[in-house]
């Protein structure tokens, strides 16, 4: 499997735009062929060791069956849409992919 994650640092921190970003990713990204899981939501502030790395707002979570699945996604017109809607809000964007078992 394929672990896909994405770390959004957005333009606008307001709790209206994070939860926007949270929605836009459950409506183009969560629905892919190969896609095993998906999670998406906000950074818990709460978590404040000194290990935590809080410096985004939105994180993306998407494990593919495999690395083809991961590379149809890249291009598929969905994933597309939402980084063409949504790029302008982003300040930083951090990919993390990794091969996983489970």
């Amino acid at each position: 499997m394929l672990a896909h994650n994405v770390y959004f640092t957005l333009n606008d921190s307001s709790d209206a735009a994070v939860d926007a970003m949270v929605a836009a990713c459950h409506k183009y990204l969560k629905d892919h062929p190969g896609v095993v899981f998906f999670a998406a939501g906000k950074v818990a502030m709460e978590l404040a060791r000194p290990v935590n790395d809080r410096m985004f707002h939105v994180a993306l979570h998407v494990v593919f069956s495999n690395t083809e699945a991961h590379d149809a996604y890249q291009t598929a017109a969905d994933h597309l849409k939402f980084i063409e809607e949504n790029k302008a809000s982003w300040r930083q964007v951090r990919v993390f992919d990794s091969h996983v078992t489970g």
